[in-house]
């Protein structure tokens, strides 16, 4: 399987923006954007090149699929299923990517980051709805149940975050029961829930091309 092995702050970095990659990181003063927000590089200070309709719209993308931990085939597929609904298809493809398991898992604070909730549910440490789940991309559903195996409940890394996520707090469309370690996804969110420093509408635009 394919893996993005780059370096995660150089993303944000490239984007200018904070992308919320690497879990707790981006919180404190380790941020790469708040140690210096330049453009990776030898000369990324000096580069003040123009940018087309078509790399803005590129960027954009980017941008959607580095938060959501996608490749580009991946992503493609999403946008294609999307673009079958009878919605708006830029905000029919943020709800499909909030619904995906990595990402409920990671918001829900069982885990860091995707990449760290797309490791463990590969290696089986997750449920949902009393079953046992190992594929990260699972579309979930309104109401299903996600929990952790009693097995990996000391698992320091999987305690950590949810320490981590208990001080931050959580979205309206998640509910979680600490001490059971598990959480119910409660609706799929609006776009309108949704803050990403994103125009969507401008992705949907590079594929109509």
């Amino acid at each position: 399987m394919a893996r993005y092995l780059e370096s995660l702050c150089k993303v944000c970095r490239r984007d200018g923006i904070k992308l919320f990659l690497k879990g707790e990181r981006c919180y404190t003063p380790k941020c790469a954007i708040e140690k210096r927000n330049i453009p990776p590089g030898q000369h990324g200070a000096a580069r003040k090149s123009k940018v087309s309709n078509f790399g803005l719209r590129l960027r954009e993308k980017q941008k959607l699929r580095s938060m959501y931990g996608l490749l580009e085939k991946q992503f493609k597929g999403y946008f294609s299923k999307a673009s079958r609904q009878q919605g708006v298809t830029g905000e029919e493809l943020i709800k499909i990517l909030e619904s995906r398991l990595d990402h409920v898992v990671s918001r829900m604070g069982f885990c860091a980051n995707h990449n760290m909730s797309r490791q463990y549910i590969n290696h089986g440490h997750f449920l949902v709805n009393q079953k046992s789940v190992n594929i990260p991309s699972c579309i979930l559903k309104e109401g299903d149940v996600i929990s952790v195996k009693e097995k990996s409940r000391g698992i320091p890394q999987i305690k950590e975050s949810m320490e981590q996520a208990k001080k931050r707090g959580i979205s309206s469309w998640y509910q979680v029961d600490w001490d059971q370690y598990s959480g119910v996804f409660r609706r799929i969110p609006s776009r309108e829930d949704v803050v990403l420093p994103v125009q969507e509408q401008l992705v949907v635009e590079l594929y109509s091309k």
